[in-house]
């Protein structure tokens, strides 16, 4: 007679679910991590929220002021001008690096082949390796009465326009964005031109076989097809323009008079120079909203839809 082979028995539906790990056992890697995002960003967060109700002068006793802080930002000329300027910076630190991004990055793409391609990118992502304060540094000697520009314009005859770039108060706030300009221009590039590098070459194949130019293949494909890299330059460098710091104090310390002052300068010296705790937390709200605000609708806008 055969043996018969004992047959497996499968798991019912109650052991299979008893072999299950528990949900809770996922939170346990990532537990390290909230906590230290939770004392780090979320607790300074609550506390600035905190003491932007209060007047207080970080050592002493604190009043309880409410909203009063808040309308001190909005009705007091010299604290809403800080935001006015950061405002104004969105064109130079946004505007001028996207624009030009996309420029360069489609050039260097039609000569990707070439020695001249490798040399430009690693010229335009320098300054993205370069600390920030050595870059004011030098630029604050570039832009300086007696510095290159100033010597270059006066070798070609253009003499009477030279001045100290960052000292004159019609001109300050112009170069300081020229100096954020050149810092995230190669950010801007590098990011454009690995999304070129996702578009399918047939594309331009049937562009030139209709007879389209150059003009229009970037204008009709790079560009349409740069949606959601072209959304990541803008949110970037928006909130550099908003949150500028490091870029205004090496150069201009705020200056002339307060012709570069920006949110974040402006916090620094209320909260530790002025010992106006309260007035530097209720500017940092209101510069946290206003990124919120701005960013949002950008990311919104430059969505992919087509999934």
């Amino acid at each position: 007679m055969a043996r018969r082979t004992p047959k497996t028995r499968r798991p019912g539906p109650a052991r299979a679910a008893g072999l299950r790990t528990p949900s809770w056992v996922g939170w346990l890697f990532v537990a390290p991590a909230l906590a230290v995002y939770a004392v780090f960003v979320l607790r300074p967060i609550v506390l600035t929220f905190q003491y932007s109700v209060y007047r207080w002068d970080g050592i002493g006793s604190s009043t309880w002021v409410g909203l009063g802080n808040y309308g001190k930002v909005f009705t007091d000329p010299d604290l809403f001008a800080t935001i006015l300027n950061a405002v104004k910076l969105i064109v130079f630190f946004s505007l001028i690096p996207v624009v030009l991004g996309l420029v360069i990055a489609s050039t260097i793409r039609r000569i990707a082949a070439s020695r001249l391609a490798l040399a430009a990118r690693t010229v335009l992502f320098l300054p993205q390796v370069i600390p920030l304060v050595a870059a004011g540094i030098t630029w604050s000697w570039l832009l300086s009465s007696t510095g290159l520009v100033n010597q270059l314009l006066s070798h070609i005859g253009l003499g009477g326009v030279t001045r100290a770039w960052l000292g004159d108060f019609s001109t300050a706030l112009p170069a300081v964005g020229v100096i954020g300009a050149w810092v995230l221009l190669g950010l801007c590039t590098i990011l454009l031109l690995s999304g070129m590098s996702k578009i399918d070459p047939a594309l331009y194949e049937a562009a030139r076989m209709d007879g389209a130019g150059p003009v229009r293949e970037f204008v009709s494909i790079t560009v349409p097809s740069l949606r959601q890299e072209i959304g990541v330059c803008v949110t970037v460098t928006v909130i550099a323009a908003l949150a500028s710091f490091d870029i205004v104090y090496v150069a201009t310390q705020g200056g002339p008079g307060n012709a570069t002052m920006v949110p974040g300068l402006e916090i620094y010296y209320l909260a530790f120079s002025e010992r106006q705790v309260g007035t530097a937390s209720a500017l940092a709200v209101v510069l946290m909203v206003l990124v919120i605000v701005v960013a949002i609708p950008i990311q919104w806008l430059t969505k992919d839809r087509t999934s």
